[in-house]
């Protein structure tokens, strides 16, 4: 999604469908086959590829957070804090910059968006200090910031032209392959981060440079893809994305607020205090295996996401909170009792869970909004999200600081179980059928 004028979010799901608008500053679409279709396809996968090589690389850093901690000192805490970076960037570039590629175009975005994040991998090759981690972090989330919603809208745009010119329909290909770049990719950094780090020296470099060589063979592959938005002459001045808040179903969005918020928190989980969990109270320590876990979350989120895209809003907010619930009971069972195997049961029911939840959350905005505030609100939500993602992992990381771990897990598992439900009956309150 775009924040300004599209309203398909950033996390690559497809809010509802809407009517078509002629709008000025999309490129007329090819006028036949041949050379035009082919650019625009061969566009698709090339921003396809540049979506997932960048998500890949910001959720590299999860499983070699042990490293850090072992060579620097870092405690859970530090972490966290450097996690939290990463949120904090891309929220800041979601509201400062996310919705400029709907004047500028969407290759001007996405370019420095993948530099960005070149950039921070460098800062990465250079030092394993905290400050330089932090730095790194928050540039790498600037970067995500700006991609997420542009290349989301780019490769819709892409696919439609391409196929517009063979006279066939858009269908959902688009939307499919842009959540498996975005949630798949983000899962697959850890992975191979992991992987990497277990089987190749330099374990604090090599992943990097693997994943730096990728970044920029995805901008070289830039030059080859077209744009899809002219930008507009007209005098322009500047303004950060706004929040609206559809006054007269307050509940429903203040619902889909905290079904964003708990189910961004448990993505946030996974990507900065599980793989620590797992080598100091599990003893895993095989750096492949904690990036596999990581991996299998993202990977469940985005297959739910798919499999339940022709689901009505209402009943994936019914699974999406059942298996949630389920998730955060097997994963606080898993904490108390230091069972491996139950921590990836309940990760892998939480990642369907959270995918599935946050689609219902963006389908109930976009029911409940109206069509000239519908980005509005669903910037509102992706603050919540964003918000989730940080603020419960750093409470918890906390609460293990100064009581007992049992005590610190139990009290995270309620709250998120607490929000869970009143999520629930606000998403239920002034719900039209679906």
């Amino acid at each position: 999604m775009t924040l300004s004028t599209s309203t398909t979010p950033p996390s690559g799901i497809q809010a509802l469908p809407e009517p078509a608008q002629p709008s000025r500053a999309q490129t007329p679409l090819p006028a036949g086959g041949g050379r035009p279709r082919r650019h625009h396809a061969r566009g698709f996968w090339i921003i396809a590829y540049v979506f997932a090589v960048t998500m890949a690389f910001a959720g590299a850093p999860a499983p070699l957070y042990v490293i850090y901690q072992e060579r620097e000192g870092f405690g859970s805490l530090a972490v966290t804090f450097v996690f939290a970076a990463y949120a904090v960037g891309v929220i800041a570039a979601l509201f400062l910059a996310g919705h400029l590629s709907d004047r500028f175009g969407r290759l001007r975005l996405i370019a420095p968006a993948v530099l960005l994040n070149v950039l921070a991998g460098l800062v990465f090759l250079t030092s394993t200090d905290l400050g330089p981690l932090l730095l790194a972090r928050l540039v790498s989330g600037l970067g995500i910031g700006l991609l997420t919603a542009t290349a989301t809208a780019h490769m819709t745009e892409l696919h439609a032209a391409s196929r517009a010119a063979a006279g066939r329909p858009a269908g959902r290909h688009a939307e499919m392959i842009s959540t498996a770049a975005n949630l798949g990719g983000i899962g697959l950094g850890p992975l191979v981060a992991g992987l990497l780090a277990d089987v190749a020296p330099a374990p604090l470099h090599t992943p990097y440079l693997v994943l730096l060589f990728a970044l920029v063979v995805g901008l070289l592959l830039m030059t080859l893809v077209p744009e899809t938005v002219d930008a507009v002459g007209e005098p322009w001045h500047y303004r950060p994305q706004r929040v609206t808040v559809p006054a007269a179903s307050r509940g429903p969005y203040a619902g889909a607020l905290m079904a964003g918020f708990v189910s961004f928190a448990m993505f946030g989980l996974f990507t900065s205090l599980a793989p620590s969990f797992l080598a100091h109270d599990l003893h895993v320590t095989s750096h492949a295996v904690a990036g596999l876990v990581s991996f299998a979350v993202f990977g469940s989120a985005a297959l739910a996401q798919i499999a339940t895209g022709r689901r009505s809003t209402r009943a994936q907010h019914t699974l999406g909170v059942t298996l949630l619930a389920a998730g955060l009971v097997l994963i606080v069972g898993a904490m108390l009792t230091a069972t491996f195997p139950a921590l990836v049961a309940g990760g892998i029911v939480t990642g369907a869970g959270a995918g599935t939840l946050f689609k219902a959350g963006v389908g109930t905005v976009v029911s409940v909004a109206a069509g000239g505030s519908r980005a509005e609100a669903l910037a509102g939500l992706f603050l919540a999200a964003y918000a989730g993602m940080s603020l419960p992992v750093v409470l918890l990381a906390v609460l293990l600081r100064v009581v007992p771990t049992s005590a610190a897990v139990l009290a995270f598992g309620v709250l998120m179980l607490v929000l869970l439900a009143a999520a629930s009956a606000l998403l239920r309150s002034g719900r039209r059928p679906a």
